[in-house]
């Protein structure tokens, strides 16, 4: 009798145990199924070396989990407690505690997002860099040739060779490893465009079209302009005349430029002054976009040799064939004669 009540208590107390077990377990799978309790949404920074509980004490200590071991326990089971990687992660109100393990696994991390503009120098560009309180700053206060050298390029001369674009990169990413992103980025559209370039272009190398590129950027923000811009300098090249072009000399002044360019610093001998020297200037003198890049190895077929800006300050060009014709434009809007 005593026996047979022992069993009974002992069958009691398993069926108590099981269904415990059950609603834990129903309890359990609800929680890692379930979008997590947020409001908005929210940037959780998993550190190298931090394990999943910390992450399951933020939650919890946040509110946003009311089950403080769950996510542990589910990182175990699933086999992803060791396959985190660091990062910024925005944990969004429709994440389930699930998908978001997986999105740490998967290194889905928060991106930051750098705009390198058409037209800015070097200078400019590293300027805007080393602003990022986003990237690992390792280039701070190296020379221009010392950053060529830490990104793989000793020797070259900086301008010119990144490709302006935006690029999107996650949290302590290096300033090194986003040149190198924005170098190789260039030197892939540029070999591109050179193998589609029109026959005859007065270039040895691409790197001269870059530099020709560089000085189309600077000479208008029109993109219908920029092949006829191409094709008067590409002409001027063809017939020995030099270039005669202000952004060169402007950057050949550097920082001794003021802002208004005067007749003496067109006289005033640099390797960029294009006024007193013919050919291309030595290096490019900022960075061409795509479409100065396809000007230049497309340009316009055209018997013009000059140009000159319009007074109505709509930023366009009166475009030449002789020197006459450029006088009398230069003289209608710039010198104001008629």
């Amino acid at each position: 009798m005593e026996q047979a009540l022992l069993f009974k208590g002992i069958k009691k107390l398993m069926l108590v145990v099981m269904a415990l077990a059950i609603i834990v377990l129903a309890d359990f799978i609800l929680f890692i199924n379930t979008p997590l309790e947020l409001k908005a949404p929210l940037v959780y920074e998993l550190r190298p070396g931090m394990s999943v509980r910390h992450l399951d004490r933020f939650l919890y200590a946040k509110g946003i989990s009311k089950r403080p071991y769950y996510l542990s326990l589910w990182a175990r089971l699933s086999g992803q407690s060791r396959q985190l990687k660091a990062g910024e992660y925005v944990i969004k109100a429709a994440d389930t505690p699930r998908q978001l393990l997986d999105k740490m696994v998967r290194a889905k991390v928060q991106q930051y997002a750098i705009t390198l503009v058409e037209g800015h120098n070097f200078r400019q560009m590293m300027q805007q860099i080393q602003a990022s309180p986003y990237l690992e700053h390792q280039l701070k206060g190296l020379s221009y040739p010392k950053i060529m050298e830490k990104i793989g390029h000793r020797g070259e001369h900086p301008e010119g060779r990144f490709f302006p674009d935006t690029y999107k990169f996650p949290r302590y990413l290096s300033d090194v490893q986003f040149l190198k992103r924005a170098y190789q980025q260039m030197q892939q559209y540029l070999q591109q465009a050179w193998q589609s370039r029109d026959a005859g272009l007065p270039f040895k190398t691409p790197y001269e079209a870059l530099i020709l590129a560089s000085i189309v950027e600077k000479e208008t923000a029109d993109p219908k302009e920029r092949p006829l811009i191409a094709g008067v300098f590409i002409n001027r090249l063809r017939k020995k005349m030099k270039l005669q072009t202000d952004p060169t000399v402007i950057y050949g002044l550097g920082e001794a430029f003021d802002g208004d360019i005067r007749y003496r610093d067109l006289r005033r001998d640099t390797p960029y002054n294009t006024y007193t020297r013919r050919g291309l200037p030595p290096t490019p003198i900022a960075m061409p976009g795509k479409a100065a890049i396809d000007a230049v190895m497309h340009p316009a077929q055209t018997d013009y040799l000059y140009f000159v800006a319009r007074s109505d300050g709509s930023g366009s060009h009166i475009f030449s064939a002789t020197l006459s014709a450029h006088t009398a434009a230069v003289n209608q809007h710039q010198r104001k004669k008629r």
